[in-house]
């Protein structure tokens, strides 16, 4: 078999009110070079019948189903881990993928080698697709500076560039996703002080917004609990405590110049001592 040149994991756990919309959305993409590892964290609906007769259908996608739930965070890492392409993307369940996005954010990289990830802008669809809200994306997330872009993550909610295609190198040598509070924000904030992320300036990625979405479950206990059950018994505090002395880690272990980590850390102080730090800047605007 040849290697394939992206790799798309898409972690799941009973998903089966969305997921073969999504599915079909990812092989239907004009960018084919890819396989797309499913991993259902031992669904008890009807993901499994779904994912092995996509499996059955097209030699690109790989089904694995998991002997327990092992929780959304483990379950992300395991598609990492099981990537084969020099690139690579996660995709969700519920989400919904223009024809074109994967080939806009391959292209954007391949034309510049300095950035590290690729994605479009963002909409917000509803149960039925419709798109309720759109994403000004307005982050300095492309500039040379690893402190600018740092700074644009700490201080926003960003979009969700967690789902751009990312070079897979970059993904390995970061921390894995973790299951505290807020794990996602930091590890797209730890991504960034590789290098450049950028934008193809057209909707092509559409976030569904549902009640059984896994960040929508309420306290952050129950939030961490879904991204691994051994988080229960966690307090709040340590769930909190864990992300933000994360950060910190991050700019630790990242390749930067003494001066930019240094940049980086003077961010931080100034973020710990902000509200930002509980309470992200939303910068949605509903479209017209």
């Amino acid at each position: 078999m040849t290697t394939p040149r992206l790799t798309i994991g898409l972690p799941v756990y009973n998903g089966e009110n969305y997921l073969a919309e999504s599915i079909d959305a990812l092989l239907a993409q004009t960018y084919s070079d890819f396989e797309l590892v499913i991993s259902d964290n031992a669904s008890t609906d009807g993901t499994e019948e779904i994912c092995r007769k996509y499996a059955e259908g097209d030699d690109r996608v790989r089904y694995v189903k998991q002997a327990r739930n092992i929780g959304a965070a483990p379950n992300h890492n395991f598609v990492v881990d099981e990537a084969r392409g020099e690139l690579f993307k996660w995709a969700s369940h519920d989400d919904l993928y223009a024809p074109d996005l994967v080939a806009s954010c391959v292209g954007l990289l391949d034309a510049n080698p300095d950035a590290v990830l690729a994605h479009a802008y963002m909409a917000i669809v509803d149960e039925t697709g419709a798109v309720t809200q759109t994403y000004d994306y307005r982050l300095a997330t492309d500039s040379p500076s690893a402190p600018v872009r740092f700074r644009d993550l700490l201080f926003t909610d960003g979009g969700d560039d967690m789902y751009g295609v990312i070079r897979t190198d970059v993904m390995r040598r970061i921390a894995p996703h973790d299951s505290y509070h807020n794990a996602g924000r930091k590890l797209v904030a730890e991504l960034v002080l590789y290098g450049r992320f950028l934008q193809v300036p057209e909707v092509l990625f559409f976030r569904r917004e549902h009640p059984g979405r896994g960040d929508r479950l309420g306290s952050v206990q129950a939030v961490c609990r879904n991204l691994d059950p051994r988080r229960a018994g966690h307090s709040t505090a340590r769930l909190m405590g864990e992300y933000l002395t994360s950060y910190f880690t991050a700019v630790a272990r990242a390749p930067l110049s003494a001066a930019d980590r240094r940049r980086c850390y003077g961010l931080l102080t100034r973020w710990l001592s902000d509200r930002t730090v509980l309470k992200p800047v939303h910068v949605l605007r509903r479209a017209s």
